[in-house]
């Protein structure tokens, strides 16, 4: 039973029979097969169970925050993410997945941001990793903007906002700890990459750990920063979601940016060279240093892939290919 764009559905408090049959019918509906699949497949049997007793655990979240359930929205990552309506009919987004640290993570920094640069965290259930976001209008994403200058200017305006000192016994995750990605490969493929090319994982896990090595001092980096992750808000007036929170110098985080959006131009090489010079201008980085880790970065994230489904497209290799002969 979904409901059709701009109506609502709310379930009475419990009291007759049929309000829990409308809530789990609801639930059933909103949860998009892709994105069940994608919980079984990377959590197994606990995705499973997971994805058995969502319908009970969105009725649940809906009485504890007294939520009007609206419409999901259209990309299915690996959250349930709906529009809703607090009380008195403000708007609201609903984020809800299996308990990973990744969304533990993404609490703290949300925490830490207090909407400086970010969605606001309006209130969270850590237990069920559920979050309450604000909702941010038009809500736009950066990756509509055409000009790839102004892009990328924006982008850089909203990572010097996030940046933020590391809380003292912080449990974010780190650059290294990231990078650990290239050990679990090798012991995986004694000693090897196979079916990664050899040449690009070789060059990928020296670079990267060079880099770990002369690094800047930590902070507090959002880890995802691209172009789909900035949106337009009316009090920003851009905005990121979805931060992944991860301790590692600035430079670092520029590298989601260069991998992203890579078709605007013909030669790929030239728009990340480009778009390194412009990052270094704006943020005081090295230039040189952003290429790097645009490589290294490249072929962590391809590593990531190769776990996670025994391949990896061509696609993904596009970055580090271009770039082979730059760093």
């Amino acid at each position: 039973m979904r409901s059709a764009p701009g109506q609502r559905l709310t379930a009475p408090e419990p009291g007759g029979s049929w309000a829990a049959t409308v809530g789990r019918l609801y639930a059933v509906a909103m949860l998009a097969p892709e994105l069940a699949r994608k919980f079984v497949d990377l959590y197994g049997e606990r995705g499973t169970a997971w994805v058995e007793a969502f319908p009970a655990t969105l009725e649940g979240l809906r009485r504890r925050w007294g939520l009007t359930l609206g419409e999901t929205f259209a990309y299915v990552g690996y959250a349930f993410v709906a529009r809703v309506e607090l009380p008195g009919g403000a708007p609201a987004v609903l984020k809800v997945a299996p308990t990973d640290p990744e969304f533990t993570n993404e609490i703290a920094a949300l925490r830490l941001y207090q909407g400086g640069g970010a969605v606001r965290l309006l209130d969270c259930d850590p237990e069920a990793t559920a979050l309450l976001l604000e909702r941010l209008e038009p809500g736009t994403p950066l990756a509509e903007m055409h000009d790839d200058a102004r892009a990328t200017e924006i982008a850089a305006g909203v990572m010097r906002e996030l940046w933020r000192p590391l809380p003292p016994g912080n449990a974010f995750p780190t650059m290294e700890g990231w990078g650990q990605a290239f050990a679990r490969v090798r012991a995986a493929y004694g000693g090897g990459s196979r079916p990664f090319p050899l040449d690009l994982f070789e060059k990928g896990e020296r670079l990267y750990f060079e880099l770990c090595a002369t690094a800047a001092r930590p902070v507090l980096l959002h880890g995802d920063l691209h172009h789909w992750n900035i949106l337009a808000a009316g009090r920003g007036p851009w905005l990121a979601i979805d931060p992944k929170g991860v301790a590692g110098e600035p430079a670092y985080e520029t590298g989601a940016l260069l991998r992203n959006r890579m078709g605007v131009e013909l030669d790929l090489r030239r728009l990340t060279e480009r778009r390194a010079a412009q990052l270094a201008d704006a943020l005081g980085l090295d230039r040189q240093r952003i290429l790097g880790w645009a490589f290294a970065q490249g072929v962590l994230s391809a590593l990531w892939t190769l776990e996670g489904h025994g391949s990896v497209g061509e696609e993904q290799l596009m970055l580090p290919r271009a770039l082979a002969g730059v760093v």
